[in-house]
């Protein structure tokens, strides 16, 4: 038992005596308390840039050479480490003390290290909704034209390989040459029988995850030691990036329809980082950067993950994510990471790295409307997936839960059977209605309906019959309830499926908003796609609640979250990446970035879940995907070494180890400038400036990548509230002498503000494109009493030096 100076120091008494054992007590506790830290390991990723030799054999041996100076032998070295990454980039991952961590981490060579934390999962019509439909009266739809040359990674919970959603399609040719991955076996998985032309890699890492949590236990813990997927929500994300058509999939009759993925025709290599504990995927950073390091040699086109961690978040080099993602790009292949359902409040977005796409989730058009008919008398419309009828007697929660709060530990022991409970999701309050299911199921009610915000409300499929609908309807059926002499009699008729709900999209509300807390002049998420009650491929043997008691089996399920919007993006990226080969992941997001709309089916602005305001850019990005003209974006903003660098820069890297981290090309300067240059200047599709206090100018390049190598374009402006813009040139001409331009944008604050973003876009025009970019800038001069940039001639310098560079 460790010292207490509390039970032990009473320094009232003033005696020597006591002094001195105080403090030899405390000097004694904390002495063990630092051996106790020093002696107990953790997994550490140690990161050490890109790989400095061609030989992998030679970059590992590098590692065990490195990790033998905080151990006595080189075989203590060998047993600690779990991976060596050799071929995307170098570094290792090991079981360190905090004592040898810190002096690797002091070592010369090494970029950064960092404990290996455990991440988690962000978790048909979707397609039609988002323009690609098949039957469009074309020979060739879009999505069946492009993509069979393209190999798509997906980090998750692994695959479900007999599933329909990964057969051949008819005509599939033969695995690319390029292709240096394999399937591995393991348990109930067998490469021979399981993979195809389609799946054509599936690999599984668990060193991570056991050091974190222990030997998989697949007798308490239904899991496959093997690529094979028993959470689902590997086999639902791989299926709507690259699932084959399927006809007549639905879930219970629900969505009944074509399924496919984005890109059906796309090759499938399955990565399984993530493993269930408790029902809940959990992605060991150890085991992510295994499987980068591995994906982009066996060679990948677009990596799909669907995890993170909310903020705080840590630097961009002290992440698995942002360290694998960074190396893949450089090597041309993009890469496609869940925003975070951190939703709806600000500043909670995860993934922000400037090398990758984020994206948030929004709703389609498709709903299902549920009746509820209460003593016949009147009834009421919500959603659900409810198959039958159902009937019983109404009660209010009140009747058997504490202040009517549906929450376990309020349950009043009182047995509800045959009773359909009203609750509400602000008594308690009760944060979903999964937890409300609970506690309702624990008290043997028959069914509930759940009152929400009308924009939080989204049908799920549930443990027990749920119906959910708005506060304005649950209120009219307390004031039912309460007026009625006794339980009045409740009829829930089953769900229906239907198409055209408007307006769609509206932004989920779960769905995290930016601005990114560590890079603030970096607009994320990039975009918006669907993310709510997506329906897709589901492991047959798996329950669609993946609950034990539940003996439903199903082929498709439907899923909600950030998950689900990210591989839709995924599977865009691998139609744009087989019909342009040859574009950088930079060109590729800005083809989708400045294409997206912010407009709903009502032509209207995109409503923000959570709220009944309009959007903006912290909540979707540039917009919402569209993907058909995304293939024809006309301008793009590639993005070169040297604006990478820049922003390596500003994160505090220097020459020396900027050189460590990318990949050497001629005429690239890694010097970091002494003036310091914002990141605003990176040449992103999107425009966002966090602190403007005086006037500024900021530069963009475009390439004209239309089909006419001579254009003209013409800008268009939407200025933000209380900010001067002026653009110049205001047209750019381009020729088959002139494919790429720059442009400046001068911003002058005309208002007096703090803590307040303004929102704006610039667009150009050829008539035909329309090439936007969302502006978002913050003025923060309510301190500043220096009146200069008041100042006319402050304006005019800024015009005069972006001419004079034009």
């Amino acid at each position: 038992m460790l010292f207490n100076p509390k039970q032990t120091c009473d320094f009232s008494m003033g005696d020597m005596a006591t002094y001195l054992q105080c403090f030899w007590g405390l000097f004694l506790s904390l002495s063990l308390y630092f051996i106790q830290s020093e002696s107990t390991s953790h997994v550490y990723v140690v990161y050490l840039g890109r790989s400095q030799f061609h030989d992998p054999l030679v970059t590992s041996k590098s590692h065990i050479q490195l990790l033998s100076n905080v151990f006595s032998s080189e075989e203590e070295a060998k047993q600690s480490m779990l991976y060596s990454y050799k071929h995307g980039f170098s570094g290792f991952s090991a079981k360190l003390n905090s004592t040898q961590a810190t002096t690797l981490a002091n070592t010369k060579g090494v970029i950064s290290v960092f404990r290996s934390k455990v991440l988690k999962l962000h978790t048909t019509r979707s397609w039609d909704f988002l323009g690609l439909t098949l039957y469009s009266g074309e020979v060739t739809p879009l999505q069946l034209t492009y993509g069979d040359d393209v190999v798509v990674g997906v980090f998750d919970t692994g695959i479900w390989p007999e599933s329909e959603s990964f057969k051949e399609e008819q005509g599939l040719g033969p695995i690319p040459s390029s292709w240096k991955g394999k399937c591995v076996k393991g348990e109930d998985f067998e490469p021979k029988m399981d993979c195809n032309r389609k799946l054509i890699g599936a690999r599984y890492y668990l060193q991570g995850f056991e050091q974190e949590f222990g030997s998989l236990n697949t007798s308490g813990n239904p899991e496959y030691r093997s690529a094979r997927d028993f959470l689902g929500h590997g086999t639902h994300t791989a299926s709507t990036a690259v699932g084959s058509m399927v006809k007549n999939a639905s879930f219970l009759d629900f969505a009944l329809g074509t399924a496919r993925g984005g890109a059906p025709r796309a090759r499938l290599a399955v990565y399984k980082v993530c493993w269930g504990k408790n029902l809940d995927g959990n992605c060991a950073e150890a085991d992510i950067l295994a499987a980068f390091d591995d994906a982009l040699h066996d060679g990948v086109n677009i990596i799909s993950a669907s995890f993170g961690s909310d903020p705080p978040l840590t630097p961009f080099f002290s992440s698995s994510a942002d360290i694998g993602s960074f190396h893949a790009m450089q090597l041309g292949v993009s890469s496609v990471f869940s925003a975070g359902n951190a939703g709806p409040d600000p500043s909670l977005v995860g993934n922000v790295a400037p090398w990758t796409i984020s994206v948030a989730a929004s709703s389609i058009d498709r709903v299902f409307p549920t009746e509820i008919v209460i003593d016949s008398n009147f009834s009421v419309m919500g959603e659900s997936l409810i198959t039958n009828e159902i009937n019983g007697r109404l009660v209010s929660a009140f009747s058997y839960f504490a202040d009517g709060a549906c929450l376990m530990e309020n349950w009043n022991k009182r047995v509800a059977k045959r009773k359909i409970i009203l609750c509400f999701s602000n008594r308690g309050p009760v944060p979903s209605a999964g937890i409300a299911q609970a506690a309702v199921l624990a008290a043997s009610g028959s069914g509930l309906i759940f009152v929400e915000p009308p924009t939080m409300q989204i049908a799920d499929v549930d443990i027990i019959p749920t119906v959910r609908v708005d506060v304005g309807q649950g209120n009219k059926i307390q004031i039912y309830i309460a007026q009625s002499s006794q339980n009045p009699v409740v009829k829930i008729l089953p769900s229906k499926t239907a198409i055209g709900k408007s307006p769609a999209p509206v932004v989920a509300s779960f769905s995290s908003r930016g601005p990114s807390p560590i890079s603030p002049d970096i607009l994320k998420p990039d975009v918006t796609a669907p993310g709510v009650t997506i329906l897709a491929a589901w492991p047959a043997k798996t329950s669609p609640t993946l609950l034990p008691f539940d003996d439903r089996r199903v082929n498709w399920n439907f899923q909600s979250g950030t998950s689900m919007s990210c591989p839709h993006v995924s599977g865009v990226v691998a139609l744009l990446k087989s019909a342009h080969p040859d574009w950088s992941p930079a060109a590729i997001r800005s083809a989708v970035m400045t294409t997206a709309y912010t407009r709903d089916n009502t032509f209207d602005s995109i409503l923000a879940g959570g709220s009944r305001k309009v959007s903006d850019p912290f909540d979707i990005g540039a917009g919402h995907i569209h993907p058909s003209k995304a293939m024809d974006p006309g301008l793009v903003y590639d993005m070169k070494t040297r604006d990478y660098i820049i922003f390596l820069c500003n994160i505090g890297y220097n020459k020396n180890q900027i050189n460590m981290l990318v990949l050497p090309s001629t005429g690239t300067d890694t010097s970091c400038s002494h003036v310091h240059q914002t990141n605003s200047n990176i040449n992103y599709p999107s425009i966002t400036v966090s602190n403007l206090q005086s006037t500024m100018t900021i530069k963009r390049t475009v390439r004209n990548v239309g089909r006419k190598t001579t254009a003209i374009y013409f800008v268009s402006i939407v200025k933000p509230h209380g900010v001067e813009v002026l653009i110049w040139p205001r047209i750019l001409i381009f020729s088959c002498f002139k494919e790429e331009l720059s442009y400046f944008v001068t911003l002058k604050p005309l208002k007096k503000s703090q803590g307040r973003y303004d929102f704006g876009e610039i667009v150009w025009s050829d008539g035909f494109h329309k090439v936007r970019s969302p502006l978002v800038v913050l003025v923060n001069n309510s301190n500043d009493d220096d009146d200069d940039d008041d100042d006319p001639s402050v304006f005019a310098s800024n015009i005069t030096a972006a001419s004079s560079s034009i």
